[in-house]
């Protein structure tokens, strides 16, 4: 029995030994730093290691398209050699640009509309521009049938390219063309329900067949600004068009009495003893509520109402509306600007509530915001190509139209067409009076520089119970203007609702 118990004891102080020592050990290598440097190592292996797997996830579903068209990617010359550009085309089936071969195998890039599509289209020189920099992927990509491939690469042909589908209506860019004339601006047509660009038009423009020789003397000309897309890049004051944000403010600041409001126009308003802004042709417009005062574009009404508002909400409204924003647009451009700080002085408020002032607008942006009023309140994204289509016609990729979001509620958007109807009425019945259709629309004269001349724009749709097309023109101000954008504008529904 005592030989027994002995053994229990030892086997017992065994195991507890046994138990200290694991623990120690155990200790210790909680303790050792080597341990600890190498958890660390494969912790930040495997972060690496994730972080790499998810940019190869990112780099091919955001990023890899905008890789591959930048004009720096040395994989477009590699294309080129074997693969024929593909065809530009309008969204009723004209060639907007094509690859021409000459005799001896030499290829040169033909536009058949000569200046008409210029800037939107774009060229290939110093880097490109336009469609065709930014989609050259697509043009020097081939799903041509794949035994005409096999054929042609077995006699040593290039495989022709898949051609891009635009949203441009050819006729439309045409008449809108022909409508600026030799005036200086731009012309911008969407389709407000879906986004689609319809006409994009700057002016002064080029001829892109002749572009590559006549380069160098373009950019070396310090007067030139013919490579300039005036309807994304360029900037203007945006004159009585901005009333439309003015406006839109003093409602949202007043949702309940904006309907009680009431102006007395004597033809100016007087921001101190010295200094007074006159209404156009110093009118006395007289009593004015809201909808007359936008109807009349009445300066002192405007100035009025923007010295009456909280300056922060109206910036925020602003860049609401995208001003100081990112457009969602798929081609260079530049941000509209809205600038007025919370302590800005009252001369700089009753500038811009009238849309003077350091306010810059784009033609396209102006054009955006007419969408949105047109489509009750909401942004579709502007687009401009449809398809990607192989040389037989079968579609590769398609392009769904996408919505921005609301920039106004549609009770808001209500109140702004019919106060755009009641300009028409109102201040353009000259223009429109006989017309077999209907047009709302905002006008705007904004002035520059020191020798009186004023920027004439203008913001419209039609038709008015189901806007399909809304149309934004500027026409440049100098002494040789020699018309309106409202007229501009004129000009195209005509040719619009003739067909």
């Amino acid at each position: 029995m005592k030989k027994s118990s002995l053994k229990k004891s030892e086997k017992k102080n065994q195991e507890t030994e046994n138990q200290t020592v694991n623990q120690e050990v155990r200790k210790n290598r909680r303790k050792s730093p080597v341990n600890r440097n190498i958890l660390i190592t494969t912790y930040l292996f495997l972060a690496v290691f994730l972080g790499l797997i998810g940019y190869i996830v990112y780099f091919n579903v955001v990023e890899a398209e905008n890789i591959v068209n930048n004009t720096y990617n040395k994989r477009q010359d590699v294309m080129a050699e074997k693969v024929i550009r593909g065809n530009i085309l309008s969204a009723d089936g004209n060639i907007i640009a094509t690859t021409i071969t000459d005799s001896e195998g030499n290829e040169k890039r033909y536009y058949p509309y000569n200046n008409l599509f210029a800037h939107v289209a774009g060229y290939l020189n110093n880097g490109g521009y336009g469609i065709e920099s930014n989609n050259w992927y697509y043009m020097l990509g081939s799903h041509q049938n794949i035994w005409v491939q096999l054929i042609n690469d077995l006699q040593g042909k290039k495989k022709q390219g898949d051609n891009i589908i635009t949203t441009l209506d050819s006729g439309l860019s045409q008449a809108a063309y022909d409508a600026l004339g030799d005036n200086d601006g731009a012309v911008v047509i969407l389709e407000p329900s879906t986004g689609a660009i319809l006409t994009m038009i700057s002016k002064p423009d080029f001829n892109p067949n002749t572009l590559e020789e006549e380069w160098n003397s373009i950019v070396s000309d310090e007067n030139s600004s013919v490579l300039l897309n005036r309807a994304t890049q360029g900037m203007y004051p945006p004159g009585s068009t901005f009333k439309i944000v003015t406006l839109l403010e003093y409602i949202r600041e007043n949702p309940d009495t904006f309907g009680n409001y009431a102006y007395e126009c004597n033809g100016s308003y007087e921001i101190s003893d010295t200094t007074s802004i006159s209404c156009s042709h110093q009118t006395a417009h007289g009593m004015q509520d809201t909808v007359m005062s936008f109807a009349n574009s009445c300066n002192a009404s405007f100035i009025n109402m923007g010295l009456s508002l909280d300056l922060k909400k109206y910036s925020e409204t602003a860049e609401q509306l995208l001003f100081n924003k990112e457009l969602p647009i798929p081609m260079e451009y530049n941000k509209s600007r809205f600038d007025l700080e919370e302590d800005a002085e009252k001369w700089d408020i009753a500038q811009t509530a009238f849309g003077q002032g350091r306010t810059l607008i784009s033609p396209m942006h102006l054009a955006m915001i007419g969408s949105a009023i047109a489509n009750d309140g909401v942004l579709m994204n502007p687009y401009i190509i449809t398809s990607v289509e192989s040389c037989e016609n079968e579609v590769v990729k398609s392009f769904a139209t996408s919505e921005y979001g609301a920039l106004m509620t549609q009770d808001e958007a209500a109140i702004l067409k019919s106060d755009m109807e009641a300009v028409t009425n109102v201040s353009f019945g000259w223009l429109y009076g006989e017309s077999a259709y209907k047009v709302a629309g905002k006008s705007g004269t904004a002035q520059f520089g020191t020798k009186g001349y004023e920027h004439s724009l203008y913001v419209s749709y039609s038709p008015v119970e189901n806007p399909e097309i809304v149309v934004a023109v500027v026409v440049e101000g100098d002494e040789d203007r020699s018309i309106s954008g409202a007229e501009v504008a004129k000009k195209i529904y005509d040719y619009y609702y003739s067909r």
